[in-house]
């Protein structure tokens, strides 16, 4: 049977709907897993009980985390955060985490992997960082790469895309800042911005800024080599029936 992969779930300000792109689910689906989406749940047992139940951890992209959740004050140009998802979302991780099953993540969903494990974020590159910076929220297609993105070598990035240099899409104001063991930073931009994390002790724990998903249906090789490999380490995982 096919992997059954958790994807964490939007809802608009004040909605009171879940949705999940059709990008992120279709993604998932044609590499090789069973995506369900996930609602924001309350309780730890529901929580520890859905990651019991799930073979992997799709994290996607969304609103701004909370900055309190790391122990700061909001910045004037956080944008808008959803509290609920959140609090449910890194519980999730860190209890994967402890599990040691898979987790990929996605823009926001990078930075929710770092901010459970202790780590944290610029609220706004653009204002927070001394450099100059590249574009990070690009005018252009979500299937086209805008900019380019230096991979550590040896690193899982690597091994799964074979790319020393990739080429991505670009739509964050936010990115991740400091990145505390056992995570490492495994891509980044020419302008210093963390583009990937991932785990140094887990089987597959992986975060990029991008979004793959879309550059996925674009037929970038890279993308489908990131989801392939995680799909495959969710095989390995995979729950009995």
């Amino acid at each position: 049977m096919k992997p059954i992969i958790g994807i964490s779930s939007f809802v608009e300000y004040d909605g009171d709907e879940y949705s999940v792109s059709m990008a992120n689910a279709h993604a998932l689906l044609q590499a090789g897993g069973m995506p369900v989406m996930l609602p924001h749940l309350e309780k730890k047992t529901d929580i520890d009980e859905m990651a019991q139940f799930l073979d992997g951890l799709y994290l996607t992209g969304g609103y701004d985390i909370d900055p309190t959740l790391f122990g700061e004050e909001p910045h004037p140009k956080l944008g808008v955060v959803d509290p609920a998802r959140d609090i449910f979302e890194l519980a999730l991780v860190r209890k994967f985490l402890t599990l040691n099953k898979p987790i990929l993540g996605v823009c926001r969903g990078c930075q929710s992997i770092n901010i459970a494990i202790g780590g944290d974020v610029y609220q706004d590159i653009g204002a927070q960082m001394k450099e100059d910076y590249l574009q990070h929220q690009q005018r252009a297609p979500k299937s086209h790469g805008s900019h380019f993105v230096d991979v550590t070598v040896g690193s899982l990035l690597h091994q799964v895309t074979g790319q020393k240099r990739l080429k991505v899409n670009s739509r964050h104001h936010q990115a991740n800042r400091n990145v505390p063991f056992p995570l490492r930073v495994s891509g980044s931009a020419s302008d210093g911005v963390i583009e990937a994390i991932e785990s140094e002790v887990h089987s597959f724990v992986l975060g990029v800024q991008w979004h793959p998903e879309n550059m996925f249906f674009g037929g970038d090789e890279s993308s489908r080599k990131i989801f392939s490999a995680f799909i495959e380490a969710c095989n390995k995982n995979q729950h009995p029936q």
